[in-house]
């Protein structure tokens, strides 16, 4: 096992697993390693996107230790899990699912992770939770990570860059699927893109999430 970037380990080929902040508790059925004192989460890039763009080479992880994210569409926690291990005890992550009934098993996952904080909330009704981040970190976050489904993705991550501090980053993983159900996938992804260029980011990075996510194109950009 050797770190690839700051809190992410290689366990060879592609699979990778994180340092977890909650040893002894699984989140998703997932393997476990010991190590001495530490325990490590394998992390499946077939059940997060997040973990899909690192097994297809992402050349810089935005997200590491101390850092404080903004992840919508955060789920039952899968991801917002393994990320709350790599933000570790002076990062959090703040969690905004939209449905009730998933929110309670996110829930159940962030009560066992205080840099977990859970948000019921709409990811297009920013001001509904504006106070929240404020009081969490200032108004201002490092990272805003979006997996919605939904077919204004690049207009949510728009809106939620109000709190992205100056030369934060932006993650979107684009669900082209979910934007059109039968246009032309390359179409979709250029035209996500296009719209984000146009508001304010600066590409950095685009992955192909094929294998691991049919249809899908995990963005990086920087905030401008």
């Amino acid at each position: 096992m050797h770190q690839i970037f700051p809190g992410v380990y290689s366990l060879g080929g592609k699979e990778f697993a994180t340092l977890s902040l909650a040893p002894g508790i699984k989140v998703y059925g997932e393997d476990t390693i010991r190590q001495g004192a530490s325990e490590y989460r394998a992390w499946n890039p077939f059940r997060s996107k997040l973990g899909a763009a690192i097994a297809k080479g992402i050349q810089k992880l935005p997200i590491g230790p101390g850092s404080n994210v903004l992840y919508l569409g955060a789920a039952s926690g899968t991801t917002a899990s393994h990320v709350s291990d790599l933000v570790g005890a002076n990062g959090i992550v703040l969690c905004v699912e939209f449905a009730p009934r998933t929110m309670r098993d996110l829930v159940k996952v962030c009560e066992q992770r205080p840099n977990m904080l859970p948000m019921l909330n709409d990811a297009r009704l920013t001001d509904d939770y504006a106070d929240v981040v404020n009081d969490a970190c200032g108004g201002a976050v490092d990272v805003v990570f979006e997996d919605v489904s939904d077919p204004e993705q690049a207009r949510i991550l728009i809106a939620n860059a109000r709190f992205l501090r100056k030369g934060g980053i932006a993650m979107i993983a684009v669900k082209a699927r979910s934007i059109s159900g039968t246009g032309d996938v390359k179409k979709i992804f250029a035209q996500v893109e296009e719209q984000l260029l146009a508001a304010d980011f600066k590409l950095i990075e685009k992955l192909d999430l094929e294998p691991f996510e049919l249809d899908h194109e995990m963005l990086v950009l920087e905030k401008i």
